[in-house]
């Protein structure tokens, strides 16, 4: 399949594959009726932004192999039924993954939590050692040009598994169509209220995962988790292997994160113990395609985090200010600890960001309780045009507060004064500043915070 047309092409992941096969040598096109930084930027850096936002039928024709559709693109999308009149192929972005991988060892890393992070060790981890590999990531990675990478020779596919949609056309959770052979699952935590109306539905969607491993595939999980681990155990037999991972042993000293392991303490870049976690999951996995203990160690040392996962926008000798992708409770709530373990005596200052679905439900909002507990200061930041924009009822500060269930929880709606708020929570020494969010809390300048 060399001639491609992409609709809804500025998704994170769709403008990365699409990137990704331009790159590849495709000839690739595509449409969208709103494209943002940065995936504006970079289509256009490729040459394969569209001349103007829209949706143009005139685009499709019989020339192309093969649509590739987005999940924001509706059935009544009229490039998709001038597609379908056609009888042209179409795939969603991980159909098509898998029609290019389909003959590699598949490797996804699924879960609540966590995916993007040890998705983003492993690749760091084979890249250093030499591997040959493919990738899907849902983040930018330091030392990867681009977030998807699909080559011909390539032996192995890593790919973070999403469990929402595929496409309107295939409504299956991402993961399920990558088929691995070895599959790793973080944690299990109700999430995407917006398609998986209840707990039970979302849990379905792990379960048909597994239920679909194929003969001498591997499940690797968290050895502790005892929801997750009754979950696995439903579905192993003779025909497959079970890896359990666990917390490693670590010690926290001047601020940095040292793993115990080999008789040496091994310092880490990134923090926290959901991240010493997730270097314990990474580690299993690189196990797995022949990586041992000792060279793991080496290379994860220097690995720094994926793009906004507890990434450091600001420091100062006064100030230090993470960007954080954090927004569903368990997110949030191991972020927090993450900050505190990090630096117990300072002024934390932890704001979230509510703004997708299953955050402004009023019903899954008390799953937010006591997240922000280890926090001096505790914000919680809605843009009030998210409510009209997603056709939900507004929350007052009455449901925020008793939601939270936290003494000192303040709720904004207007940006600044949001950040006038958190500039008179500073003490103008050791202030760490925790935003949190997957969208941009109104534009607000995070970095500036610190100044």
């Amino acid at each position: 399949m060399n001639n491609l047309h992409f609709i809804a092409i500025g998704g994170s992941v769709m403008h990365s594959l699409a990137i990704a096969l331009k790159k590849a040598g495709k000839q690739v096109t595509g449409s969208d009726d709103q494209i943002f930084d940065p995936a504006k930027s970079r289509l256009e850096q490729y040459g394969i932004l569209p001349d103007k936002e829209g949706w143009f039928p005139e685009r499709i024709h019989s020339g192309l192999d093969a649509i590739i559709l987005g999940m924001h693109a509706l059935e009544d999308n009229p490039e998709l039924k001038k597609a379908q009149e056609l009888g042209l192929k179409i795939y969603s972005f991980p159909e098509f993954v898998y029609e290019h991988s389909k003959n590699k060892q598949r490797i996804v890393v699924a879960g609540s939590y966590g995916k993007t992070t040890v998705t983003s060790m492993i690749m760091h981890v084979m890249e250093k050692a030499g591997r040959k590999f493919n990738y899907l990531v849902g983040a930018q990675v330091p030392g990867f040009e681009n977030p998807v990478r699909l080559d011909d020779d390539a032996p192995v596919l890593l790919a973070e598994g999403d469990e929402y949609l595929a496409s309107k056309l295939n409504p299956k959770p991402k993961f399920l169509l990558y088929q691995p052979h070895i599959a790793l699952v973080t944690g299990i935590s109700w999430d995407h209220i917006n398609v998986f109306p209840t707990e039970m539905e979302y849990i379905d969607a792990f379960d048909e995962l597994l239920d679909g491993m194929p003969k001498a595939g591997t499940m690797i999980y968290r050895q502790d988790d005892s929801f997750v681990d009754s979950l696995i155990k439903g579905h192993t037999d003779s025909d497959h292997y079970t890896v359990t991972f666990k917390e490693p042993s670590y010690i926290v000293k001047e601020r940095k994160f040292f793993i115990k392991d080999l008789g040496e303490k091994w310092e880490m870049a990134v923090i926290g113990k959901h991240n010493m976690l997730n270097v314990a999951a990474a580690a299993e996995v690189c196990h797995l395609v022949g990586i041992g203990q000792e060279e793991f160690l080496n290379h994860i040392s220097d690995f720094e985090g994926a793009g906004s996962r507890l990434e450091k926008i600001h420091e100062s000798d006064t100030a230090v200010v993470f960007k954080d992708f954090a927004h569903a409770p368990i997110k949030v709530r191991a972020t927090v600890k993450a900050v505190r373990e990090m630096a117990p005596k300072s002024n934390l200052i932890a704001c979230v960001e509510l703004h997708t679905f299953s955050s402004l439900n009023k019903e899954y909002l008390p799953n937010y309780q006591r997240s922000l507990m280890p926090a001096d200061h505790k914000f919680v930041f809605i843009n009030e045009s998210t409510f009209s924009r997603k056709k939900m009822e507004p929350i007052n500060e009455e449901e925020i507060k008793e939601a939270f269930a936290e003494k000192g929880v303040r709720y904004f709606t207007d940006k600044k004064e949001l950040k006038d708020a958190i500039l008179k929570a500073k003490t103008g020494k050791e202030d760490y500043i925790l935003m949190m969010s997957s969208a941009d809390f109104d534009g607000l300048n995070i970095a500036a915070l610190g100044e």
